[in-house]
């Protein structure tokens, strides 16, 4: 088992401005999926950073700028995303893993 902690999607008390943010939901036939893993790989697909998501579906990454794969794991099934991630900016996406 995995101890990569359970995020929120709150930015309270974070300098958006000096970060790179990706952050998003996973969701299954429109439900979220909490306890899914979301995978930070760089831009070779090595593997850089892995986040369990909150009960809401919510994940975040603070990542460097550039392009990034979010890979999705959730029961049965694997999910890639491509995401490019910008200093300053908050990168929201949504990942819908098939049913």
């Amino acid at each position: 088992m995995c101890g990569a902690p359970v995020q929120g999607l709150s930015l309270e008390g974070i300098d958006v401005g000096k970060e790179s943010i990706i952050q998003g939901t996973v969701s299954k036939a429109g439900s979220a999926v909490g306890g899914a893993y979301v995978r930070l790989l760089d831009g070779t697909g090595e593997f850089t950073a892995e986040v369990v998501t909150s009960a809401t579906g919510a994940f975040r990454f603070f990542a460097a700028p550039g392009d990034w794969t979010l890979r999705t794991l959730a029961p049965g099934t694997s999910v890639d995303t491509a995401v490019t991630a910008v200093q300053g900016d908050v990168v929201e996406t949504s990942v819908e893993v098939p049913a």
